[in-house]
């Protein structure tokens, strides 16, 4: 394959693997740079003399394409269930050629299937048609939003929300990750996981889990996976250093967001209040606190005061770790956890 054709092919391949959100923050920088390198290339490739000595034949064949590629689009459009004016604004927008046929009229002349004269002709009209794109845009806009017939009401609760929104976001898939997944979809709560292990993430995939490789220390890749809309991010990996990490940026994103962070020890726990999360579980407390539990209900306590104590004594561990931090972080983290009540409130109604 071409270079082009073979960017193409290994683009599609990995928009449908677990790392296309990596891909697509990976990219981000240099999707600008790289569309108007292309435009800036289409510009210099317009023989404006050759326009001007034919210019019935050029701009006749760019509207003949863009004619019959409105009608075709729009018919598809249709076909597939779009209303009459999005159909017509989609039409129109796709309607010039694109940017591949550039790289379909160099390969046609390359191998001889095509003169020279005619492949250059073809492309120049394909040029001009691509100049017209503006234009179709801002007449499919209008179009499609002047006289729009009013929408009936949709029923509460009758569309079904987009994926990403609510779905709660799970940082780290390894054994802990994992746990917490097979909880939230054994009580039917949708999750995405992120993790920077392309096992752990091959794994997860092939037991059914939406798990995407990527790091959630970049604020772009939480954007991607959706932390505006979600219910809650958890953060499962044990390296303090990259906790704290994605715990800074998911909390500068948002402010009501439910954030719970696992944490290594005490001192720890309460370095992640003060950044701002809502909880921080840390091990060497809760493991403590698991073996209590174990050894009362062995020595015949009754499980619900067992159960108590175990709450109050978790809630006394919470109470210190806010009370070490400093504070900046302690009026953070309680305007933090004050907001994502109202938001786990907003979300129960």
């Amino acid at each position: 394959l071409s270079m082009s054709i073979g960017a193409l092919v290994a683009g599609v391949l990995l928009a449908e693997t677990e790392f296309r959100r990596e891909v697509e923050v990976s990219i981000e920088p240099f999707k600008g740079l790289l569309l108007g390198v292309f435009f800036v290339g289409v510009g210099l490739g317009l023989d404006l003399g050759a326009v001007a000595a034919d210019p019935v034949l050029l701009f006749g064949l760019a509207l003949a394409v863009t004619v019959v590629k409105t009608g075709v689009i729009f018919a598809l459009a249709r076909l597939w269930g779009m209303g009459a004016r999005p159909a017509l604004e989609t039409a129109l927008v796709l309607a010039p050629a694109g940017e591949f046929a550039f790289v379909v009229f160099a390969t046609g002349m390359v191998e001889g299937i095509a003169p020279p004269a005619l492949t250059s002709t073809v492309a120049l009209s394909a040029t001009l048609s691509i100049f017209s794109i503006p234009l179709l845009a801002l007449l499919g806009q209008r179009l499609s939003r002047a006289k729009a017939p009013d929408r009936p009401t949709t029923p509460e609760g009758a569309a079904p929300p987009e994926q990403a929104d609510g779905a709660v976001i799970v940082v780290g898939f390894g054994r802990v990750g994992r746990l917490i997944g097979e909880l939230l979809k054994a009580h039917d709560q949708p999750f995405i996981a992120l993790d920077t292990d392309a096992a752990a993430v091959a794994a997860g995939r092939r037991d059914g889990f939406d798990v995407f490789y990527g790091d959630a220390g970049r604020p772009e890749m939480l954007s991607h996976c959706g932390v505006q809309t979600t219910r809650a991010l958890i953060v499962t990996m044990d390296a303090p250093g990259k906790v704290d990490e994605v715990v800074t940026a998911a909390r500068a994103l948002r402010e009501d967001l439910i954030l719970i962070a696992r944490a290594r020890d005490d001192q720890h726990a309460a370095r992640l209040y003060a950044l701002g999360v809502t909880d921080a579980v840390p091990e060497t407390t809760e493991a403590s606190l698991q073996l209590a539990e174990n050894t009362l209900v062995d020595l015949g306590v009754p499980m619900g005061r067992v159960l108590v104590s175990i709450h109050e004594k978790r809630e006394q561990f919470r109470k210190a770790f806010q009370a070490a931090m400093p504070a900046g972080g302690r009026s953070r983290t309680t305007r933090a956890l004050r907001m994502s009540q109202i938001n786990t409130a907003k979300l129960e109604s």
